[in-house]
């Protein structure tokens, strides 16, 4: 019994730790209705900025970061986080493990770690069993990244993908011909998987 005691006071110690940091994203939820869309861009550029900078450590910003990648998740998939997944997120910003079973929104709560890592401009890579999640959430989270002004690749044994939700049917079939044969002709491979 010692053992699991240990756990769930580590659990309760982690919770008490950073209530007030889930209170702090919470209470930033109204102001970060107001912006544009465009503006919810131009903050990550400016959160960027102060990163790179070194004015603030990505600590010290990881409540607006939380606050702006859940009002994108809010405004692309109308799916908010919620506090249970702003304590997972703030533990994998900690690199500390967070275990949540299916259906609690594993794939959701990565998005704000994975935001506020990349940040400081170097990318951020994320792993994951099959070359199916890979792709589907690519396209699912690659939604909510793109709102927040980032770029999504996704990589798997068929070959390389962008997410770019600009590039739709029809510019594809305007092009498609054209494109073929250029491919042809370079030796380029065609992407044969639409999402």
């Amino acid at each position: 019994m010692s053992l699991l005691n240990k756990l769930f006071d580590q659990n309760q110690k982690f919770i008490n730790k950073n209530t007030n940091i889930v209170k702090k994203i919470n209470g930033l939820e109204q102001e970060i209705k107001k912006p544009s869309d465009q503006e919810i861009k131009n903050k990550t550029e400016e959160l960027k900025q102060i990163i790179q900078s070194k004015k603030q450590s990505s600590k010290d910003i990881l409540p607006t970061a939380f606050a702006l990648a859940r009002e994108a998740s809010i405004r692309t998939l109308n799916q908010r986080h919620f506090d249970v997944q702003l304590f997972g997120g703030i533990s994998l910003s900690e690199n500390k493990i967070a275990e949540m079973k299916t259906g609690e929104g594993k794939t959701l709560t990565a998005v704000l770690p994975n935001y506020l890592n990349a940040l400081n401009g170097e990318g951020v890579h994320v792993v994951t069993v099959n070359d199916y999640l890979a792709k589907r959430d690519a396209v699912w989270m690659g939604q909510v990244y793109y709102a927040l002004g980032l770029s999504v690749g996704c990589i798997t044994q068929e070959g390389a993908f962008i997410y770019d939700p600009l590039y739709t049917q029809e510019i594809i079939n305007k092009d498609a011909g054209h494109i073929d044969k250029e491919r042809d002709e370079t030796a380029s491979f065609k992407v044969l998987v639409n999402f």
